[in-house]
């Protein structure tokens, strides 16, 4: 029976902090573990496109790991990001990896080589069948070039008894409604959109991995809160206070926008890794402006 209560709520995909000479910044991940801890969330993922996990070496990867399983202490689940476009190295990774303390693995579609459905299906099939734990498949084709679609997506959730939700990003509500209306009950449907929180929560969804929650997860997790309650007057008017904060996020580049709001917070500091950089100080301004007006209401 497939465990889906862990993934429910709201999830944050924490970012990875760095020095100023770009080394990883363990005291200020710290922080930022216990911050959105402290703020609310119902589970934590690390190492996904908002912790820059393509510009961490394997070594990085499990020095992270180690640290934040230690600083999460069993509060929050954990799940971390294990995807590429090589199945092989993907499942090898997975099979490297030290799971202790490890509640779930979030895999993204295979991005550049642009497989087909049938590819995409026995891609995740393989990594389900390899993880000694449950699996969030993640459909974000703006930044893959893949879209996992509805029918690939629920045959995954029928037929593979690992793979327990989707992280959706692909802003479609057709297909959202489509996996909705043709998923298996034990299945579930995660919003990969700050943006999209409250429709598909409405449509039956479970909650949110949040981009939003590294800087303001108590805030987040009163709107998936009040949205998983049906009081959707109150989730609506948490995600309209928060609506520019959110547009700042991504506008720049997506760790880019929460990185600033979490420098100007002082929980660490605003260094990326190339070929990411930080976000212009017009950008700069609008957040630090952005966040003075959210604080004051």
């Amino acid at each position: 029976m497939k465990d889906i209560k862990k993934f429910k709520g709201t999830g944050v995909a924490i970012v990875t902090p760095f020095k100023n000479d770009t080394s990883i910044d363990f005291a200020a991940l710290g922080r930022v573990v216990n911050h959105v801890i402290n703020g609310g969330v119902n589970y934590i993922v690390v190492m996904g496109t908002t912790g820059e996990s393509v510009t961490l070496t394997k070594d990085e990867k499990k020095a992270i790991i180690s640290y934040v399983v230690e600083v999460t202490d069993n509060r929050v689940p954990l799940v971390i990001g294990i995807g590429g476009n090589s199945t092989q190295e993907v499942i090898n990774c997975i099979r490297q990896s030290n799971l202790s303390g490890v509640d779930g693995i979030l895999s993204v579609a295979p991005y550049y080589n642009k497989p087909n459905q049938k590819g995409l299906f026995l891609h995740f099939k393989a990594i389900a069948t390899c993880s000694p734990v449950p699996v969030i498949i993640y459909n974000v084709p703006g930044r893959t070039c893949s879209n996992i679609s509805a029918d690939t997506c629920i045959e995954l959730a029928n037929e593979c008894e690992n793979i327990v939700a989707i992280k959706e990003a692909s802003g479609d509500i057709a297909q959202i409604m489509k996996i909705m209306k043709g998923k298996p009950e034990n299945f579930s449907m995660i919003s990969g959109d700050d943006m999209m929180t409250i429709p598909i929560i409405a449509l039956g969804g479970s909650g949110i991995i949040s981009v939003l929650a590294n800087a303001f997860p108590a805030a987040t997790s009163e709107l998936v809160s009040n949205a998983l309650k049906s009081n959707y007057k109150s989730a609506r008017d948490v995600q309209l206070r928060y609506l520019e904060i959110i547009e700042l996020l991504f506008i720049d580049g997506n760790p880019s926008g929460v990185k600033a709001m979490l420098s100007i917070m002082n929980i660490c500091q605003n260094n990326l890794r190339l070929p990411l950089v930080p976000v212009n100080r017009t950008i700069y301004t609008r957040i630090q402006k952005a966040i003075e007006e959210v604080n004051k209401s």
